[in-house]
């Protein structure tokens, strides 16, 4: 099994380690070499620049130099600065609140196939040559050319970089956390416990190269979970719903926050009825939103190109080649306004942009970082992404779903006469060289004679994700991209992204119930 996980913020008030380290909560802030704003101080200016770092552009050019020292074909220089907040209310108090500042750079030298990187968390010249250094030991070879770096490149607008979680005052926020918990409490007389958990942070980077290009960013990001324990005769059951976003503090609208209150509680209470079925090979219909989990990790991870390029996955031969139906198209996009899996560029400076995975049914292109898309001969995706300076880039997805279909969602329970309808799902777990999955379905229901019926639990759906791909036999036109707090990991880094899904209906997929 791989390492290839979401945490929609696992449950209640469980803020373990990998939560966190999608915000940038890692330990070490007595390490950095220069304060970071404080929470409600002026933000510095944006996008990120070399200025905004301050390291002079001479200084810029002598690391690289070292790096490029011993004849490596390229490399470049990530500079990386956060600041995060997260606080936790429980038990009708606020029971956590923490910030944390990260502060770091990280030198790539690549050669071929071959990548050296060391990362250094004190922004002075010595340390960073001397990371510089490091990295260079994987070439031995006459130093290479390096060039002047121009200026940062002009951002698309996907998400406002200019925005800064750090201005908006701390009792906003609590406020914010509070009232959820109010609304939670009074919203059915049978929760008896609530946890409302709130994080934000602001991210700047700065990529040069050293072919002469410098791009820089900031990259908001936010998310507000309310879970909630129900209890009805002597039953306890448990439900949770998080919203995230790039778009800043705004998001948490009226509307936005009824809607995650009703959807934590509806989840919850939903259980006292549920009942877990016979199991079996039987039709599954994937809800539009959440279902994208299984499309980002049964798939989408498959189309990672160092995965292809290295030959451990099932797709690393069908390039041009069917693999769905003429009516699935899926997509991964870095593009979608304020999306929590949008980017402008990626790690390695790439331009984001939308790829096209499988066009029509046929396998139309992998995802790229800059190793990769050298290897075969194409321009990069914008899908080289790293978690932190501590961290090499390596292809990952941003937001990965599916085109809308030409059927409707109605028409697609109807056909059905006994199966299950999948909700929203958790506890994935994928090998991703063969595509084998097991997913855990945290919210769904029975299909009889062509209607919802009983709510389930205690149910999970097992399979191979390209050949459910190739079960897909219809596609609704109700695209959802889920509004959740969606991590990836991989390779011991993790990352935020997105996903989403139509409403489809795969033939057969074994569900693992009651004998």
């Amino acid at each position: 099994m791989t390492d290839s996980r979401f945490d929609p913020f696992a449950e209640a008030s469980q803020l373990d380690r990998r939560s966190l380290l999608q915000w940038g909560a890692l330990a070490g802030a007595g390490l950095l070499a220069k304060p970071l704003w404080a929470a409600d101080a002026a933000p510095p200016p944006a996008p990120a620049t070399q200025a905004s770092f301050g390291i002079p552009d001479k200084d810029l050019q002598a690391v690289l130099a070292v790096a490029m020292s011993r004849g490596g074909d390229f490399a470049d220089l990530y500079f990386e600065r956060s600041r995060s907040l997260q606080m936790v209310l429980e038990d009708e108090r606020i029971s956590r609140a923490s910030t944390n500042a990260e502060l770091g750079m990280g030198v790539r030298v690549v050669k071929g196939d071959a990548v050296g990187y060391a990362y250094s968390e004190v922004l002075e010249l010595k340390a960073m040559k001397q990371a510089a250094a490091t990295a260079a030991a994987i070439a031995d070879g006459k130093p290479g050319a390096v060039k002047a770096a121009q200026a940062v490149a002009t951002l698309p607008k996907f998400y406002d970089a200019a925005y800064r979680y750090a201005s908006v005052g701390l009792k906003q926020k609590k406020d914010l956390v509070v009232r959820v918990n109010q609304a939670l409490r009074s919203k059915d007389p049978r929760v008896v416990k609530t946890t409302v958990a709130y994080l934000d942070q602001d991210r700047e980077i700065f990529v040069v190269t050293s072919d002469g290009q410098s791009y820089g960013d900031h990259q908001p990001m936010t998310r507000l979970s309310a879970s909630c324990v129900a209890e009805d005769k002597g039953r306890r059951e448990s439900g949770t719903y998080n919203i995230a976003s790039r778009q800043g503090f705004s998001v948490y609208s009226e509307t936005s926050v009824a809607r995650l209150v009703a959807e934590a509680v509806r989840r919850t209470v939903l259980m006292f009825e549920a009942a877990t079925p016979k199991g079996g090979d039987m039709p599954v219909v994937l809800g539009a939103g959440p279902s994208g989990i299984l499309l980002h990790e049964a798939i989408g991870h498959g189309m990672e190109a160092d995965f292809n390029r290295k030959n451990t996955s099932v797709y690393a031969t069908k390039l041009g080649k069917p693999v769905a139906e003429p009516f699935v198209t899926v997509v991964d996009d870095g593009t979608l306004p304020d999306a929590r899996g949008s980017i402008h560029i990626d790690d390695e400076g790439g331009a984001s942009q939308r790829t096209v995975l499988v066009d029509k049914g046929t396998l139309a292109s992998y995802l790229h970082d800059r190793i990769s898309a050298k290897h075969y001969g194409v321009a990069p995706t914008g899908n080289g992404r790293r978690e932190s300076f501590r961290h090499t880039v390596m292809p990952r997805m941003r937001s990965t779903y599916m085109l809308p279909g030409p059927h409707k969602r109605e028409e697609i329970i109807r056909s059905v006469k006994k199966g299950l309808y999948c909700e929203s799902f958790s506890n994935g777990q994928v090998n991703i060289g063969a595509g084998d999955f097991t997913f855990f379905v945290k919210t769904g229901f029975l299909i009889e004679d062509g209607k919802l019926t009983r709510p389930v639990k205690d149910v999970n759906i097992i399979g191979n994700g390209p050949e459910v791909l190739t079960k897909i036999s219809m596609v609704a036109d109700d695209l959802q991209i889920d509004e959740g707090g969606w991590t990836c990991g991989k390779n011991g880094q993790s990352v935020p992204v997105s996903q989403g899904m139509p409403t489809v209906l795969v033939k057969g997929i074994t569900v693992g119930g009651v004998a």
